[in-house]
Protein backbone atom coordinates (compact mmCIF):
# COMPACT_ATOMS: atom_id res chain seq x y z
CA UNK A 1 0.00 0.00 0.00
CA UNK A 2 2.90 2.37 0.54
CA UNK A 3 4.16 2.51 -2.90
CA UNK A 4 0.96 3.38 -3.75
CA UNK A 5 0.73 6.45 -1.46
CA UNK A 6 2.87 7.98 -4.39
CA UNK A 7 0.15 8.77 -6.62
CA UNK A 8 -1.45 11.20 -3.70
CA UNK A 9 1.41 13.66 -4.10
CA UNK A 10 -0.60 15.77 -6.67
CA UNK A 11 -2.97 15.61 -4.25
CA UNK A 12 -1.02 16.35 -1.20
CA UNK A 13 -3.53 20.27 -0.42
CA UNK A 14 -7.01 17.99 -1.14
CA UNK A 15 -6.08 15.09 1.15
CA UNK A 16 -4.68 17.62 4.02
CA UNK A 17 -7.58 19.58 3.85
CA UNK A 18 -10.40 17.12 3.42
CA UNK A 19 -9.74 15.75 6.99
CA UNK A 20 -9.02 19.21 8.27
CA UNK A 21 -12.47 20.35 7.79
CA UNK A 22 -13.87 17.11 8.88
CA UNK A 23 -12.09 17.50 12.24
CA UNK A 24 -13.55 21.08 12.04
CA UNK A 25 -16.84 19.97 11.78
CA UNK A 26 -16.14 17.36 14.28
CA UNK A 27 -15.27 20.38 16.84
CA UNK A 28 -18.56 22.13 16.48
CA UNK A 29 -20.14 18.70 16.88
CA UNK A 30 -18.81 18.19 20.03
CA UNK A 31 -20.39 21.83 21.69
CA UNK A 32 -24.22 20.30 20.69
CA UNK A 33 -24.28 18.32 24.00
CA UNK A 34 -22.90 21.47 26.12
CA UNK A 35 -25.35 24.08 24.18
CA UNK A 36 -28.45 21.27 24.94
CA UNK A 37 -27.19 20.87 28.63
CA UNK A 38 -27.82 24.84 28.87
CA UNK A 39 -31.10 24.43 27.31
CA UNK A 40 -32.27 22.22 29.92
CA UNK A 41 -30.87 23.18 33.30
CA UNK A 42 -31.25 27.27 32.25
CA UNK A 43 -34.39 27.22 29.25
CA UNK A 44 -36.70 25.15 30.58
CA UNK A 45 -35.60 24.82 34.16
CA UNK A 46 -36.46 28.82 34.37
CA UNK A 47 -39.31 28.67 31.44
CA UNK A 48 -37.49 31.25 29.54
CA UNK A 49 -38.13 31.16 25.71
CA UNK A 50 -35.88 33.73 25.04
CA UNK A 51 -32.66 31.69 26.02
CA UNK A 52 -34.30 28.34 24.10
CA UNK A 53 -34.62 30.33 20.86
CA UNK A 54 -31.33 31.43 21.45
CA UNK A 55 -29.72 28.47 22.19
CA UNK A 56 -31.80 27.35 19.56
CA UNK A 57 -30.19 29.34 17.21
CA UNK A 58 -26.71 28.46 18.04
CA UNK A 59 -27.45 24.85 17.23
CA UNK A 60 -29.20 26.01 13.69
CA UNK A 61 -25.62 27.68 13.40
CA UNK A 62 -23.59 24.80 14.15
CA UNK A 63 -25.74 22.58 12.11
CA UNK A 64 -25.02 25.09 9.19
CA UNK A 65 -20.99 25.32 9.61
CA UNK A 66 -20.72 21.77 10.30
CA UNK A 67 -22.55 20.87 7.09
CA UNK A 68 -20.58 23.40 4.93
CA UNK A 69 -17.17 21.98 6.53
CA UNK A 70 -18.77 18.21 5.88
CA UNK A 71 -18.93 19.21 2.24
CA UNK A 72 -15.86 20.88 1.82
CA UNK A 73 -14.34 17.91 3.30
CA UNK A 74 -16.49 15.46 1.01
CA UNK A 75 -15.65 17.26 -2.24
CA UNK A 76 -11.61 17.66 -1.13
CA UNK A 77 -11.87 13.80 -0.43
CA UNK A 78 -13.56 12.80 -3.58
CA UNK A 79 -11.31 14.89 -5.53
CA UNK A 80 -8.13 13.46 -4.01
CA UNK A 81 -9.68 9.89 -4.14
CA UNK A 82 -10.72 9.96 -7.92
CA UNK A 83 -7.71 11.54 -9.05
CA UNK A 84 -5.55 9.01 -6.91
CA UNK A 85 -7.74 6.06 -8.60
CA UNK A 86 -7.42 7.70 -12.17
CA UNK A 87 -3.14 7.63 -11.99
CA UNK A 88 -2.92 4.51 -10.07
CA UNK A 89 -5.29 3.25 -13.12
CA UNK A 90 -3.43 4.45 -16.28
CA UNK A 91 0.21 3.28 -14.52
CA UNK A 92 -1.35 -0.03 -13.76
CA UNK A 93 -2.62 -0.11 -17.65
CA UNK A 94 1.12 1.16 -18.76
CA UNK A 95 2.74 -1.40 -16.61
CA UNK A 96 0.66 -4.36 -18.34
CA UNK A 97 1.32 -3.25 -21.31
CA UNK A 98 5.25 -3.81 -20.41
CA UNK A 99 4.62 -7.35 -19.57
CA UNK A 100 6.08 -9.66 -22.02
CA UNK A 101 3.55 -12.73 -22.77
CA UNK A 102 5.70 -14.77 -20.46
CA UNK A 103 4.19 -12.77 -17.28
CA UNK A 104 0.69 -12.69 -18.86
CA UNK A 105 0.70 -16.63 -19.43
CA UNK A 106 1.64 -16.61 -15.71
CA UNK A 107 -0.45 -14.01 -13.92
CA UNK A 108 -3.86 -14.96 -15.89
CA UNK A 109 -5.85 -12.63 -18.28
CA UNK A 110 -8.65 -12.42 -15.83
CA UNK A 111 -6.84 -11.24 -12.95
CA UNK A 112 -5.03 -8.49 -14.53
CA UNK A 113 -8.73 -7.53 -15.35
CA UNK A 114 -10.37 -7.86 -11.92
CA UNK A 115 -6.83 -5.71 -10.36
CA UNK A 116 -7.33 -2.64 -13.04
CA UNK A 117 -11.18 -2.89 -12.35
CA UNK A 118 -12.67 -4.09 -8.96
CA UNK A 119 -9.61 -3.62 -6.74
CA UNK A 120 -8.95 -0.05 -8.06
CA UNK A 121 -12.77 0.91 -7.22
CA UNK A 122 -12.23 -0.98 -3.49
CA UNK A 123 -8.78 1.15 -3.56
CA UNK A 124 -10.48 4.26 -4.05
CA UNK A 125 -13.46 3.85 -2.05
CA UNK A 126 -11.46 3.22 0.70
CA UNK A 127 -9.72 6.28 0.69
CA UNK A 128 -12.08 8.20 0.19
CA UNK A 129 -13.83 6.90 3.46
CA UNK A 130 -10.21 7.01 5.28
CA UNK A 131 -9.64 10.40 4.72
CA UNK A 132 -13.01 11.87 5.55
CA UNK A 133 -13.57 9.24 8.90
CA UNK A 134 -9.54 8.29 9.95
CA UNK A 135 -9.22 11.17 11.70
CA UNK A 136 -12.45 12.52 12.65
CA UNK A 137 -13.81 9.25 13.85
CA UNK A 138 -11.15 9.19 16.64
CA UNK A 139 -11.13 12.61 17.45
CA UNK A 140 -14.94 12.50 18.29
CA UNK A 141 -13.80 9.53 20.20
CA UNK A 142 -11.51 11.24 22.67
CA UNK A 143 -12.80 14.63 22.79
CA UNK A 144 -16.50 13.26 23.61
CA UNK A 145 -14.44 11.73 26.32
CA UNK A 146 -12.43 14.80 27.49
CA UNK A 147 -15.31 16.84 27.25
CA UNK A 148 -17.50 14.30 29.27
CA UNK A 149 -14.56 14.67 32.03
CA UNK A 150 -15.56 18.64 32.12
CA UNK A 151 -19.31 17.63 32.75
CA UNK A 152 -18.58 15.23 35.77
CA UNK A 153 -15.77 13.28 36.38
CA UNK A 154 -17.11 9.94 38.31
CA UNK A 155 -19.50 9.60 35.46
CA UNK A 156 -17.17 9.75 32.77
CA UNK A 157 -14.79 7.11 34.16
CA UNK A 158 -17.49 5.04 32.64
CA UNK A 159 -15.72 6.21 29.12
CA UNK A 160 -11.87 4.99 30.16
CA UNK A 161 -13.75 1.80 30.55
CA UNK A 162 -15.87 1.62 27.37
CA UNK A 163 -13.48 2.78 25.08
CA UNK A 164 -10.05 0.49 25.21
CA UNK A 165 -13.07 -2.25 25.69
CA UNK A 166 -14.94 -1.22 21.99
CA UNK A 167 -10.76 -1.15 20.69
CA UNK A 168 -10.23 -4.27 21.23
CA UNK A 169 -13.76 -5.50 19.60
CA UNK A 170 -13.13 -3.43 16.29
CA UNK A 171 -9.24 -4.09 15.85
CA UNK A 172 -9.88 -7.84 16.92
CA UNK A 173 -12.53 -8.08 14.62
CA UNK A 174 -10.48 -6.07 11.66
CA UNK A 175 -7.33 -8.69 12.32
CA UNK A 176 -9.48 -11.61 11.63
CA UNK A 177 -11.13 -10.12 8.58
CA UNK A 178 -8.08 -8.59 6.62
CA UNK A 179 -7.16 -11.46 5.17
CA UNK A 180 -10.35 -13.25 4.79
CA UNK A 181 -11.15 -9.94 2.07
CA UNK A 182 -7.68 -11.42 0.43
CA UNK A 183 -9.24 -14.57 0.02
CA UNK A 184 -12.58 -13.20 -1.32
CA UNK A 185 -11.27 -11.47 -3.98
CA UNK A 186 -8.66 -14.18 -5.50
CA UNK A 187 -12.00 -15.98 -5.35
CA UNK A 188 -13.54 -13.51 -7.50
CA UNK A 189 -10.67 -13.43 -9.76
CA UNK A 190 -11.78 -17.41 -10.54
CA UNK A 191 -15.27 -15.93 -11.42
CA UNK A 192 -14.01 -13.43 -13.58
CA UNK A 193 -11.77 -16.15 -15.13
CA UNK A 194 -14.97 -18.56 -15.48
CA UNK A 195 -17.04 -15.81 -16.64
CA UNK A 196 -14.30 -14.91 -19.27
CA UNK A 197 -14.04 -18.14 -20.63
CA UNK A 198 -17.74 -18.71 -21.10
CA UNK A 199 -18.34 -15.63 -22.90
CA UNK A 200 -15.18 -15.86 -24.86
CA UNK A 201 -16.03 -19.44 -26.00
CA UNK A 202 -20.00 -19.39 -26.13
CA UNK A 203 -19.63 -20.84 -29.78
CA UNK A 204 -18.23 -23.68 -28.92
CA UNK A 205 -20.05 -24.50 -25.79
CA UNK A 206 -23.23 -24.49 -27.51
CA UNK A 207 -21.75 -26.40 -30.23
CA UNK A 208 -20.96 -29.09 -27.96
CA UNK A 209 -24.17 -28.68 -25.64
CA UNK A 210 -21.87 -27.54 -22.94
CA UNK A 211 -24.54 -25.12 -21.61
CA UNK A 212 -25.62 -27.10 -18.65
CA UNK A 213 -22.18 -28.54 -17.66
CA UNK A 214 -21.00 -24.70 -17.85
CA UNK A 215 -23.67 -23.66 -15.73
CA UNK A 216 -22.64 -26.09 -13.06
CA UNK A 217 -19.05 -24.85 -12.99
CA UNK A 218 -19.87 -21.18 -12.82
CA UNK A 219 -22.46 -21.99 -10.02
CA UNK A 220 -19.27 -23.99 -8.24
CA UNK A 221 -17.35 -21.25 -8.87
CA UNK A 222 -19.68 -18.40 -7.55
CA UNK A 223 -20.75 -20.72 -4.53
CA UNK A 224 -17.88 -20.70 -3.27
CA UNK A 225 -17.45 -16.66 -3.85
CA UNK A 226 -20.61 -16.37 -2.32
CA UNK A 227 -19.69 -18.37 0.90
CA UNK A 228 -16.10 -16.41 1.49
CA UNK A 229 -18.32 -13.18 0.96
CA UNK A 230 -20.67 -14.62 3.88
CA UNK A 231 -18.31 -15.72 6.51
CA UNK A 232 -16.12 -12.64 6.26
CA UNK A 233 -19.76 -10.75 6.36
CA UNK A 234 -21.22 -12.56 9.33
CA UNK A 235 -17.43 -11.40 10.96
CA UNK A 236 -17.54 -8.00 10.16
CA UNK A 237 -21.35 -8.06 10.92
CA UNK A 238 -20.44 -8.89 14.22
CA UNK A 239 -19.15 -5.66 14.99
CA UNK A 240 -22.52 -3.39 15.56
CA UNK A 241 -24.35 -6.02 17.40
CA UNK A 242 -21.53 -5.95 20.06
CA UNK A 243 -20.44 -2.18 19.77
CA UNK A 244 -23.99 -1.48 20.81
CA UNK A 245 -24.30 -3.81 23.52
CA UNK A 246 -21.01 -1.94 24.83
CA UNK A 247 -22.15 1.34 24.35
CA UNK A 248 -25.90 0.39 26.01
CA UNK A 249 -24.75 -0.96 29.09
CA UNK A 250 -22.24 2.14 29.12
CA UNK A 251 -25.12 4.29 29.05
CA UNK A 252 -27.15 2.34 31.75
CA UNK A 253 -24.10 2.56 33.64
CA UNK A 254 -23.89 6.59 33.53
CA UNK A 255 -27.45 7.00 34.26
CA UNK A 256 -27.66 4.93 37.14
CA UNK A 257 -24.09 7.00 38.19
CA UNK A 258 -25.84 9.91 36.97
CA UNK A 259 -29.36 9.80 38.86
CA UNK A 260 -27.40 9.25 42.16
CA UNK A 261 -25.44 12.57 41.60
CA UNK A 262 -28.79 14.18 40.62
CA UNK A 263 -30.66 13.41 43.08
CA UNK A 264 -28.11 14.88 45.57
CA UNK A 265 -27.84 18.06 43.42
CA UNK A 266 -24.05 17.26 42.50
CA UNK A 267 -24.89 17.17 38.51
CA UNK A 268 -27.73 18.70 36.56
CA UNK A 269 -30.48 16.85 34.62
CA UNK A 270 -28.89 18.54 31.41
CA UNK A 271 -25.33 17.46 32.20
CA UNK A 272 -26.87 14.24 32.59
CA UNK A 273 -27.78 14.64 29.09
CA UNK A 274 -24.91 15.62 27.64
CA UNK A 275 -22.75 12.75 29.09
CA UNK A 276 -25.87 10.63 27.40
CA UNK A 277 -25.36 12.49 23.93
CA UNK A 278 -21.44 12.55 24.32
CA UNK A 279 -21.81 8.26 24.96
CA UNK A 280 -24.15 8.51 21.64
CA UNK A 281 -21.76 10.36 19.42
CA UNK A 282 -18.65 7.68 20.29
CA UNK A 283 -21.67 4.80 19.35
CA UNK A 284 -22.92 6.71 15.89
CA UNK A 285 -18.88 7.47 15.23
CA UNK A 286 -17.60 4.07 16.35
CA UNK A 287 -19.84 2.36 13.90
CA UNK A 288 -18.24 4.82 11.37
CA UNK A 289 -15.15 3.40 12.13
CA UNK A 290 -16.30 0.00 12.02
CA UNK A 291 -16.99 0.73 8.91
CA UNK A 292 -14.33 2.18 7.94
CA UNK A 293 -11.97 -0.48 8.76
CA UNK A 294 -14.11 -2.97 6.63
CA UNK A 295 -13.82 -0.79 3.63
CA UNK A 296 -9.78 -0.64 4.96
CA UNK A 297 -9.22 -4.14 4.83
CA UNK A 298 -10.64 -4.25 1.44
CA UNK A 299 -9.09 -1.72 0.30
CA UNK A 300 -5.47 -2.96 1.70
CA UNK A 301 -6.04 -6.06 0.45
CA UNK A 302 -7.04 -5.06 -2.91
CA UNK A 303 -3.92 -2.65 -2.54
CA UNK A 304 -1.73 -5.09 -1.96
CA UNK A 305 -3.31 -7.05 -5.03
CA UNK A 306 -2.42 -4.14 -7.46
CA UNK A 307 1.50 -4.05 -5.65
CA UNK A 308 2.27 -7.18 -6.44
CA UNK A 309 1.65 -6.28 -9.79
CA UNK A 310 3.09 -3.40 -10.20
CA UNK A 311 6.13 -4.83 -8.55
CA UNK A 312 6.54 -7.66 -11.28
CA UNK A 313 9.61 -6.67 -13.59
CA UNK A 314 8.98 -7.33 -17.64
CA UNK A 315 11.23 -10.05 -18.13
CA UNK A 316 12.15 -8.88 -22.06
CA UNK A 317 13.49 -5.65 -21.96
CA UNK A 318 14.64 -3.86 -25.12
CA UNK A 319 17.89 -2.77 -25.92
CA UNK A 320 19.46 0.42 -27.26
CA UNK A 321 20.29 -0.55 -30.99
CA UNK A 322 18.06 1.29 -32.90
CA UNK A 323 18.58 -0.49 -36.34
CA UNK A 324 20.94 0.52 -39.29
CA UNK A 325 19.67 2.90 -41.61
CA UNK A 326 22.28 1.33 -44.18
CA UNK A 327 20.81 -1.61 -46.29
CA UNK A 328 21.95 -4.99 -45.14
CA UNK A 329 24.82 -6.94 -47.15
CA UNK A 330 23.28 -9.32 -49.80
CA UNK A 331 24.71 -12.40 -47.64
CA UNK A 332 23.33 -11.12 -44.42
CA UNK A 333 20.18 -13.06 -43.64
CA UNK A 334 17.30 -11.57 -42.79
CA UNK A 335 16.06 -13.97 -39.61
CA UNK A 336 18.66 -16.70 -38.41
CA UNK A 337 18.13 -18.94 -35.73
CA UNK A 338 21.39 -20.23 -34.21
CA UNK A 339 21.13 -23.56 -31.73
CA UNK A 340 17.72 -22.08 -30.20
CA UNK A 341 16.35 -23.66 -27.10
CA UNK A 342 12.93 -22.17 -25.59
CA UNK A 343 11.22 -23.03 -22.79
CA UNK A 344 7.99 -21.47 -21.59
CA UNK A 345 7.79 -20.27 -18.05
CA UNK A 346 6.71 -22.98 -15.67
CA UNK A 347 7.26 -26.07 -18.19
CA UNK A 348 9.49 -28.61 -17.26
CA UNK A 349 10.57 -29.53 -21.01
CA UNK A 350 12.18 -27.32 -23.86
CA UNK A 351 9.14 -26.29 -26.34
CA UNK A 352 12.03 -26.10 -29.02
CA UNK A 353 15.26 -27.65 -29.53
CA UNK A 354 18.50 -26.89 -31.14
CA UNK A 355 16.61 -24.74 -34.06
CA UNK A 356 19.27 -23.82 -36.59
CA UNK A 357 18.20 -22.19 -39.60
CA UNK A 358 18.60 -18.88 -42.02
CA UNK A 359 16.51 -16.92 -43.99
CA UNK A 360 17.23 -14.26 -46.86
CA UNK A 361 15.79 -11.06 -47.38
CA UNK A 362 12.72 -11.48 -50.09
CA UNK A 363 12.12 -15.31 -48.90
CA UNK A 364 8.65 -16.80 -48.64
CA UNK A 365 9.40 -19.45 -45.37
CA UNK A 366 6.50 -21.85 -45.02
CA UNK A 367 6.20 -23.83 -41.40
CA UNK A 368 4.38 -26.74 -40.84
CA UNK A 369 4.11 -29.48 -37.98
CA UNK A 370 1.49 -31.18 -36.23
CA UNK A 371 -0.27 -29.39 -33.40
CA UNK A 372 2.21 -28.26 -30.39
CA UNK A 373 5.02 -29.04 -32.88
CA UNK A 374 6.17 -25.03 -31.96
CA UNK A 375 5.59 -23.88 -34.98
CA UNK A 376 3.73 -20.77 -33.36
CA UNK A 377 6.62 -20.88 -30.75
CA UNK A 378 9.74 -20.38 -33.33
CA UNK A 379 7.69 -17.60 -34.72
CA UNK A 380 6.85 -15.75 -31.25
CA UNK A 381 11.08 -15.30 -30.84
CA UNK A 382 10.94 -13.11 -34.33
CA UNK A 383 9.30 -9.82 -32.58
CA UNK A 384 10.59 -11.16 -29.56
CA UNK A 385 7.50 -11.88 -28.04
CA UNK A 386 8.91 -14.64 -25.47
CA UNK A 387 12.98 -14.57 -25.14
CA UNK A 388 15.23 -17.84 -25.80
CA UNK A 389 16.35 -19.96 -23.30
CA UNK A 390 20.31 -20.85 -25.39
CA UNK A 391 21.27 -19.64 -28.61
CA UNK A 392 20.44 -16.66 -30.22
CA UNK A 393 17.41 -15.17 -32.94
CA UNK A 394 19.11 -12.46 -35.59
CA UNK A 395 17.52 -10.02 -37.42
CA UNK A 396 19.10 -8.57 -39.97
CA UNK A 397 22.79 -9.86 -38.58
CA UNK A 398 21.84 -8.27 -34.76
CA UNK A 399 20.64 -10.15 -31.83
CA UNK A 400 17.02 -9.21 -31.39
CA UNK A 401 17.59 -8.54 -27.50
CA UNK A 402 19.73 -5.64 -28.78
CA UNK A 403 17.17 -3.90 -30.61
CA UNK A 404 14.89 -1.84 -29.09
CA UNK A 405 11.83 -3.01 -28.83
CA UNK A 406 9.88 -0.12 -31.02
CA UNK A 407 12.90 -0.81 -33.57
CA UNK A 408 12.69 -4.34 -33.66
CA UNK A 409 8.36 -4.70 -33.98
CA UNK A 410 8.48 -1.79 -36.80
CA UNK A 411 10.58 -4.29 -38.65
CA UNK A 412 7.76 -6.91 -37.70
CA UNK A 413 3.75 -7.65 -38.95
CA UNK A 414 2.31 -10.33 -37.12
CA UNK A 415 -1.29 -12.12 -38.23
CA UNK A 416 -1.56 -14.20 -34.91
CA UNK A 417 -3.81 -17.12 -34.80
CA UNK A 418 -6.85 -15.59 -33.53
CA UNK A 419 -7.97 -13.10 -35.77
CA UNK A 420 -8.57 -9.75 -33.32
CA UNK A 421 -10.67 -6.78 -34.26
CA UNK A 422 -11.32 -3.72 -32.47
CA UNK A 423 -14.35 -2.16 -32.58
CA UNK A 424 -14.51 1.04 -34.39
CA UNK A 425 -14.35 2.07 -38.63
CA UNK A 426 -12.40 -0.42 -40.82
CA UNK A 427 -10.26 2.48 -41.26
CA UNK A 428 -9.25 2.81 -38.00
CA UNK A 429 -8.59 -0.77 -37.89
CA UNK A 430 -6.12 -0.98 -40.78
CA UNK A 431 -4.00 2.17 -39.23
CA UNK A 432 -2.88 0.10 -36.34
CA UNK A 433 0.43 -0.63 -37.82
CA UNK A 434 0.63 2.80 -39.66
CA UNK A 435 -0.56 5.92 -38.33
CA UNK A 436 -0.47 8.18 -41.34
CA UNK A 437 -2.38 5.55 -44.13
CA UNK A 438 -3.39 6.60 -47.23
CA UNK A 439 -6.72 5.36 -48.21
CA UNK A 440 -4.78 4.03 -51.49
CA UNK A 441 -2.36 2.07 -49.29
CA UNK A 442 -5.81 0.13 -47.15
CA UNK A 443 -7.39 -0.68 -50.26
CA UNK A 444 -3.91 -2.23 -52.00
CA UNK A 445 -3.79 -3.96 -48.84
CA UNK A 446 -7.47 -5.28 -49.13
CA UNK A 447 -6.90 -6.25 -52.88
CA UNK A 448 -3.90 -8.11 -51.62
CA UNK A 449 -5.41 -9.80 -48.21
CA UNK A 450 -8.34 -10.66 -50.76
CA UNK A 451 -10.66 -8.54 -48.81
CA UNK A 452 -11.79 -5.44 -50.89
CA UNK A 453 -14.73 -7.85 -52.41
CA UNK A 454 -16.93 -7.94 -49.39
CA UNK A 455 -15.93 -4.56 -47.63
CA UNK A 456 -17.17 -3.16 -51.28
CA UNK A 457 -20.19 -4.86 -50.69
CA UNK A 458 -21.38 -4.06 -47.38
CA UNK A 459 -21.35 -0.48 -49.21
CA UNK A 460 -19.79 1.42 -46.54
CA UNK A 461 -16.14 1.90 -47.47
CA UNK A 462 -13.45 2.51 -44.83
CA UNK A 463 -16.44 3.60 -42.94
CA UNK A 464 -17.45 0.45 -42.02
CA UNK A 465 -18.21 -0.14 -38.57
CA UNK A 466 -16.13 -3.30 -36.96
CA UNK A 467 -17.83 -4.44 -33.71
CA UNK A 468 -15.71 -5.81 -31.32
CA UNK A 469 -13.61 -8.68 -32.24
CA UNK A 470 -15.47 -7.97 -35.50
CA UNK A 471 -18.76 -10.09 -34.08
CA UNK A 472 -20.76 -8.54 -37.61
CA UNK A 473 -18.24 -10.54 -39.81
CA UNK A 474 -17.63 -14.14 -40.71
CA UNK A 475 -14.35 -15.94 -39.47
CA UNK A 476 -12.73 -15.61 -43.07
CA UNK A 477 -13.53 -11.95 -43.70
CA UNK A 478 -12.15 -11.45 -39.83
CA UNK A 479 -8.81 -13.34 -41.29
CA UNK A 480 -8.53 -11.27 -44.10
CA UNK A 481 -9.43 -8.18 -42.88
CA UNK A 482 -6.04 -9.20 -40.28
CA UNK A 483 -3.60 -9.60 -43.17
CA UNK A 484 -4.95 -6.69 -44.52
CA UNK A 485 -4.01 -4.26 -41.44
CA UNK A 486 -0.61 -6.13 -41.40
CA UNK A 487 0.21 -5.39 -44.77
CA UNK A 488 -0.75 -1.67 -44.39
CA UNK A 489 1.98 -1.08 -42.30
CA UNK A 490 4.42 -2.34 -44.70
CA UNK A 491 6.51 -4.40 -42.48
CA UNK A 492 9.83 -6.14 -43.65
CA UNK A 493 9.11 -9.03 -42.38
CA UNK A 494 5.59 -10.81 -42.09
CA UNK A 495 4.71 -13.17 -39.99
CA UNK A 496 0.89 -15.11 -40.68
CA UNK A 497 0.24 -17.77 -38.11
CA UNK A 498 -2.28 -20.39 -38.66
CA UNK A 499 -4.25 -17.05 -39.96
CA UNK A 500 -6.04 -18.41 -43.37
CA UNK A 501 -7.56 -21.68 -41.48
CA UNK A 502 -11.13 -20.54 -41.94
CA UNK A 503 -10.59 -19.63 -45.56
CA UNK A 504 -11.64 -21.77 -48.62
CA UNK A 505 -8.57 -23.05 -51.17
CA UNK A 506 -9.66 -20.88 -53.85
CA UNK A 507 -9.42 -17.65 -51.73
CA UNK A 508 -6.14 -19.10 -49.82
CA UNK A 509 -4.43 -19.68 -53.25
CA UNK A 510 -5.42 -16.20 -54.31
CA UNK A 511 -3.98 -14.93 -51.10
CA UNK A 512 -0.53 -16.51 -51.35
CA UNK A 513 -0.28 -15.32 -55.18
CA UNK A 514 -1.10 -11.54 -54.21
CA UNK A 515 1.17 -11.52 -51.56
CA UNK A 516 3.90 -13.28 -53.75
CA UNK A 517 3.04 -10.56 -56.31
CA UNK A 518 2.96 -7.72 -54.53
CA UNK A 519 5.17 -8.15 -51.35
CA UNK A 520 8.51 -8.98 -53.03
CA UNK A 521 11.41 -7.26 -50.85
CA UNK A 522 9.14 -8.56 -47.61
CA UNK A 523 10.15 -11.58 -45.84
CA UNK A 524 7.25 -13.80 -45.08
CA UNK A 525 6.62 -16.75 -42.55
CA UNK A 526 3.54 -18.85 -43.40
CA UNK A 527 2.51 -21.03 -40.55
CA UNK A 528 0.08 -23.54 -41.24
CA UNK A 529 -1.39 -26.94 -41.08
CA UNK A 530 -2.32 -27.03 -44.52
CA UNK A 531 0.49 -28.48 -47.21
CA UNK A 532 -1.24 -26.68 -50.29
CA UNK A 533 -0.78 -22.99 -48.62
CA UNK A 534 3.14 -23.83 -47.74
CA UNK A 535 4.25 -25.95 -50.87
CA UNK A 536 5.32 -23.32 -52.93
CA UNK A 537 7.23 -21.94 -50.77
CA UNK A 538 11.07 -20.61 -51.39
CA UNK A 539 12.25 -22.48 -47.81
CA UNK A 540 9.76 -25.09 -45.40
CA UNK A 541 10.69 -25.80 -42.20
CA UNK A 542 9.29 -28.91 -40.93
CA UNK A 543 8.53 -29.04 -37.15
CA UNK A 544 8.04 -32.16 -34.83
CA UNK A 545 8.09 -32.07 -31.14
CA UNK A 546 10.14 -28.70 -30.81
CA UNK A 547 12.72 -30.04 -33.32
CA UNK A 548 13.23 -29.33 -36.72
CA UNK A 549 12.70 -32.33 -38.67
CA UNK A 550 13.35 -31.00 -42.00
CA UNK A 551 14.31 -28.11 -44.18
CA UNK A 552 14.40 -27.38 -47.25
CA UNK A 553 11.83 -26.95 -50.68
CA UNK A 554 8.88 -28.88 -51.49
CA UNK A 555 10.33 -31.54 -53.17
CA UNK A 556 13.74 -32.00 -51.00
CA UNK A 557 11.59 -32.78 -48.01
CA UNK A 558 9.66 -35.39 -49.91
CA UNK A 559 12.56 -37.19 -50.63
CA UNK A 560 14.53 -36.30 -47.45
CA UNK A 561 11.86 -35.87 -44.42
CA UNK A 562 9.80 -38.97 -43.74
CA UNK A 563 7.78 -36.32 -41.38
CA UNK A 564 6.85 -34.20 -44.03
CA UNK A 565 5.75 -36.94 -46.71
CA UNK A 566 3.49 -38.08 -44.13
CA UNK A 567 1.83 -34.94 -43.73
CA UNK A 568 1.51 -35.03 -47.76
CA UNK A 569 0.19 -37.88 -48.08
CA UNK A 570 -2.37 -37.54 -45.31
CA UNK A 571 -3.73 -34.54 -47.21
CA UNK A 572 -3.16 -34.90 -50.82
CA UNK A 573 -3.50 -37.66 -53.15
CA UNK A 574 -0.25 -39.55 -54.27
CA UNK A 575 -0.76 -37.71 -57.64
CA UNK A 576 -0.87 -34.22 -56.02
CA UNK A 577 2.21 -34.81 -53.71
CA UNK A 578 4.47 -35.32 -56.69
Amino acid sequence: MRKLLKYLKEYRKESILAPLFKMLEASFELFVPLVMAQIIDTGIKNEDTGYILRMGGILVLLAVVGLTCSLTAQYFAAKAAVGFSTSLRNDLFRHIQTLSYTEQDVVGTATLITRMTSDVNQVQSGLNLTLRLLLRSPFIVLGAMIMSFTVNVKAAMTFLITIPLLCVVVFGIMAISMPLYKKVQQQLDQVTRTTRENLTGVRVIRAFNRQEAETKRFKEENGLLVQSQVFVGKISALMNPITYVIINLSIVAIIWISGKQVSIGVLTQGETVALVNYMSQILVELIKMANLIVSMSKAFACANRISAVMDIEPSIVGGTFEGSKDLAAATTPCVSFKDVFFRYKNAKEDSLEKIDFDVQPGQTVGIIGGTGSGKSSVVNLIPRFYDVREGQVLVEGTDVREYTLDALRDKVGVVPQKSVLFKGTLRENMCWGKKDATDEEIYQALDTAQAREFVDQKGQGLSLEIEQNGKNLSGGQRQRLTIARALVKQPEILIMDDSASALDFATDAALRHAIKENTQNMTVFIVSQRVSTIRNADVILVMDDGKLAGLGTHSELLKNCDVYREICLSQLSKEEVQ
